[in-house]
C-alpha cells in the first residue's frame, strides 16, 4: 500500500486566523495530541511579527515545551532572516518559507513584493542549509489571488525553479484562498516538476469552495506523498478576505485511508482532537468527522 504523509498545520495555519487567541499550554496540548495520534510532521510555529499575527507571538514558548522525539519533526514557519534566527534558536527540525505568487496579496501578506521575498527566501535558504536545517517553501496564492485573480501557471513555474535552484528541500504549492479544481492540480504537478525536479512536492489545500478533498486526491494521483491538514478544519490567511479554514486532517484521513492509502495516523484520536479544538475555540469544528464518525 503506498503511503501518504499528512503534515499537521493546525498549531500554527489552523490557528492564526482566530480571533480567541489560545494560550502555549493548549497549543503544546494540540501538538502532543497530534504525536500521540501518529502524526509525524507538525507545522508548530510561525516566527513573525506578533503585532501583524499576535496568535503567533509565543513560538519560543511552545517549541520549548513540546515532546522532543526523533521520529517527529516540527517546522517553523519564517519570512525573513530574524524568523530564521529565532526559528534557529528555538531548534525547529525544518523551516518553510511562505513567497506569495501575486505582488498585491505579496505586500498584504508580508509587506514586500514577490521579488523581495525570493530575495528573503535565498538568504534564508543559504542560512538554514549553513545551519544544516532543511528549507522548504511554501509557494502561496499558487491557483489564484484574491486581489488579482487566476494566478499564471508561468508564474508559479517560475517561482518553483527559483526555489530549487536554491536548495528547497519541498516545494508547497498552496491553494490559499480555496479556488483551484483537479484540473489544476494535475496541471501545476506536471509543470513544477519540470521547472523543479528532484524537488518533492506537497500541496496545501483549503475547503472554501468544497474542491479541497478532491484536489487532495488528484495530487496523491499525479504522485505527491505529502499533504498539509488542519485538525478540526480551522484556519486561514488573516491577510485574505473571507478566508476559510485548511482541509480537516480528520476528514482528509478518511477519504486517505477508503482510498487504500496508509498515513501512520489515527482517525479517530485526530477527530477526537477537532473536537476537543472547537471546545478551546468556543464553536464546532467544520471537520465533518467528528460527527459522522468513521465508516
Amino acid at each position: 500500500m503506498l503511503h501518504t504523509t499528512v503534515v499537521e498545520v493546525g498549531p500554527r495555519d489552523g490557528l492564526q486566523n482566530e480571533s480567541v487567541i489560545l494560550p502555549a499550554a493548549d497549543k503544546v496540548e494540540l501538538i502532543r495530541r497530534s504525536v500521540e495520534a501518529g502524526v509525524r510532521r507538525i507545522e508548530a510555529v510561525s516566527f513573525v511579527n506578533p503585532k501583524r499575527v499576535p496568535q503567533m507571538a509565543d513560538a519560543e514558548e511552545v517549541m520549548a515545551a513540546v515532546p522532543r522525539t526523533p521520529e517527529v519533526s516540527y517546522i517553523g514557519l519564517v519570512l525573513n532572516r530574524r524568523g530564521l534566527d529565532r526559528a534557529l534558536a528555538a531548534a525547529v527540525d525544518e523551516v518553510n518559507v511562505v513567497v506569495v505568487a501575486t505582488d498585491t496579496f505579496c505586500v498584504r501578506n508580508q509587506g514586500c513584493t514577490t521579488d523581495e521575498a525570493l530575495a528573503a527566501w535565498d538568504d534564508i535558504a543559504r542560512a538554514a542549509a549553513d545551519a544544516g536545517v532543511p528549507a522548504s517553501m511554501t509557494i502561496a496564492a499558487a491557483f489564484g489571488c484574491p486581489f488579482e485573480g487566476t494566478t499564471p501557471p508561468s508564474r508559479v513555474a517560475e517561482i518553483a525553479r527559483r526555489a530549487h535552484a536554491a536548495g528547497a528541500a519541498e516545494i508547497a504549492l498552496a491553494d490559499t484562498i480555496g479556488v483551484g479544481v483537479p484540473r489544476q492540480v494535475r496541471e501545476l504537478t506536471r509543470l513544477v516538476r519540470r521547472a523543479a525536479p528532484g524537488t518533492p512536492l506537497r500541496f496545501h489545500f483549503h475547503n472554501t469552495r468544497n474542491t479541497g478533498y478532491a484536489n487532495a486526491l488528484a495530487a496523491v494521483e499525479e504522485g505527491v506523498h505529502v499533504l498539509d491538514a488542519s485538525t478540526g478544519g480551522f484556519g486561514g490567511c488573516p491577510f485574505a478576505p473571507a478566508a476559510t479554514g485548511n482541509i480537516a486532517t480528520e476528514d482528509l484521513l478518511y477519504a486517505l485511508h477508503h482510498s487504500g492509502l496508509t498515513t501512520g495516523v489515527s482517525l479517530e484520536a485526530v477527530a477526537a482532537t477537532g473536537a476537543w479544538l472547537g471546545e478551546r475555540l468556543g464553536k464546532p469544528a467544520p471537520a465533518l468527522l467528528g460527527r459522522a464518525g468513521d465508516f
